[in-house]
């Protein structure tokens, strides 16, 4: 390996610039759905309890079958209710999500490094230029891959902390007993994970090394 020259060229042209881009992208990704948390809240009435509210605090890995709601204290509908849980276990989605971008963002960051202080070797007749190169599509391809099982757990996500809750309680189908969705944390900060990752797909760069020769 050469001498590190530092040079910010590269950063200002195609080969540097989407990798800036992409480096950026993951980090909002992975930031964004790790650090989620949020609260679905109901409004119960039942058996000695009249509009109790009721919530379930959710977070990343979004394992909502492990989710239980908190009960409506203190009669807890005269013994009638029983413990109730979020539906599914989006973990196995998100942390590949997370994992990657995590992965993502560490790649681009040594590649950018690589670029600024090693591009007099990289354009130097080496073969840096096509590892690179298939290292990118590999990365583009499992990345929407990721994205799509991510995507998929989303709506899934949403829909066990919608208003269809209700239709799982047993206490709330008694007769004198009533629930009603209040709301659930926005989930915007998830939507931007998926966003972030739609704008990471850029043409993957040639394998020639021809930016500012």
């Amino acid at each position: 390996m050469t001498d590190f020259h530092l040079d910010l060229s590269p950063v200002k042209e195609p080969l540097g610039f989407i990798k800036l881009l992409e480096w950026l992208f993951a980090m909002f990704a992975f930031a964004s759905c790790g650090g989620y948390k949020g609260v679905t809240t109901l409004l119960i009435s039942c058996h000695g309890a009249v509009n109790k509210t009721i919530t379930a605090s959710f977070s990343y890995p979004f394992r909502l079958n492990t989710v239980v709601f908190t009960p409506p204290d203190p009669t807890r509908c005269n013994g009638t209710w029983t413990d109730v849980y979020l539906v599914g276990n989006f973990s196995s989605s998100a942390q590949f999500f997370v994992t990657f971008g995590v992965l993502i963002f560490f790649y681009c960051m040594m590649a950018l490094v690589f670029y600024i202080g090693y591009m007099h070797a990289y354009r130097n007749g080496s073969n840096f230029p096509m590892i690179d190169y298939v290292f990118t599509l590999c990365a583009v391809f499992l990345w929407l891959v990721s994205t799509a099982a991510w995507a998929k757990a989303l709506v899934d996500i949403k829909i066990s902390t919608s208003y269809r809750i209700v239709e799982e309680i047993p206490a709330c189908k008694m007769v004198g007993s009533s629930c009603a969705f209040v709301s659930v944390t926005s989930m915007g900060t998830l939507n931007v994970s998926v966003v972030c990752t739609a704008c990471q797909v850029w043409p993957s760069q040639p394998p020639a090394p021809w930016w500012g020769g």
